[in-house]
């Protein structure tokens, strides 16, 4: 009875947090009309670390990883999902976006067994078929050729799927400040990078949105600065409130009712936008969140990290 009791706040915390990420993560194509996206995730990590240290040192929690190599890996792998995802958000519909973010699980089983020589039944076979088809649905490009910014969000899963691997397998242990010090720590690094070559060899920025990702250092004012704020302080309360919930209930139920962010982001961008997914796309949404469910239901619990 009592597991059951913390179930509910902690689906809550849990459907919070995607409504938190769906919301904030539509107004992004705003930003992106007048931002930089290598600016945005160097200051967007300044501001998540600058409430994350202090926080850490006055609970007395200590950053320092078991594994400097792990945490770096998963670090990388989980800050170039991101780094890809936010460029996908300047550029697609939110809906396309968060979907091919949510093929992650589908490369969760890929790459189980690729590197790590995992066995899988035939209904996680069948998940990532599935999931696949609705990839393919989702994210199919008008002019009906793959292009490289049709293939962009389904790289996002893929390093995100990997990461999330990455983090069960060999992080596992590892605390939870820990591992977000090492993502934001390295959002830091890649946008400062970003920058960094973009002053020396600059590009071709194309007006709006579409010069998102070549556009370098530009004053942080507006909307623009207003979207880097929100994503720094929005991203660590949605984040604490995700690890909230896995220390009350089971992480697997709760691992299921992460896929609502892609129902809660199509929703505001209705809402906002008046963007509605044709047919086709709903039902691409809809194997990918079955898919997820499948492999989730199926597959081992997770590890849940030390605070």
């Amino acid at each position: 009875m009592e597991t059951g009791n913390r179930m509910v706040p902690a689906a809550l915390l849990v459907l919070g947090a995607m409504a938190l990420f769906g919301l904030i993560d539509n107004f992004m194509r705003l930003a992106a009309a007048s931002g930089g996206l290598w600016q945005f995730h160097f200051l967007r990590a300044v501001i998540a670390l600058a409430v994350l240290l202090p926080l850490a040192r006055v609970m007395g929690v200590s950053l320092r990883p078991l594994s400097p190599r792990r945490v770096l890996l998963r670090s990388v792998l989980n800050a170039s999902a991101m780094v890809v995802y936010f460029g996908c958000l300047g550029l697609l519909p939110i809906a396309q976006a968060v979907a091919g973010l949510f093929t992650a699980p589908l490369f969760v089983v890929v790459f189980s067994v690729l590197i790590f020589g995992d066995r899988i039944g035939p209904r996680r076979v069948f998940a990532v078929v599935l999931g696949f088809a609705g990839i393919v649905l989702a994210l199919r490009p008008d002019s009906g050729d793959v292009s490289w910014l049709s293939v962009l969000p389904v790289l996002a899963g893929a390093f995100y799927g990997l990461g999330n691997l990455i983090t069960r397998r060999l992080c596992a242990q590892e605390g939870t400040f820990t591992l977000l010090g090492g993502f934001f720590g390295m959002m830091l690094l890649f946008g400062a990078l970003g920058c960094g070559l973009l002053w020396l060899w600059p590009l071709p920025v194309a007006p709006g949105a579409e010069g998102f990702i070549t556009r370098g250092w530009v004053p942080t004012k507006g909307i623009f600065a207003v979207m880097i704020v929100v994503q720094g302080l929005g991203s660590l309360l949605g984040v604490g409130m995700v690890i909230r919930a896995y220390q009350m209930a089971d992480a697997t139920t709760l691992a299921v009712l992460e896929n609502a962010l892609l129902l809660f982001a199509t929703l505001w961008a209705v809402i906002l936008w008046g963007e509605w997914p044709d047919g086709p796309a709903l039902l691409g949404l809809a194997l990918i969140i079955v898919a997820g469910v499948i492999i989730a239901l199926r597959g081992d619990r997770p590890v849940t990290a030390p605070a």
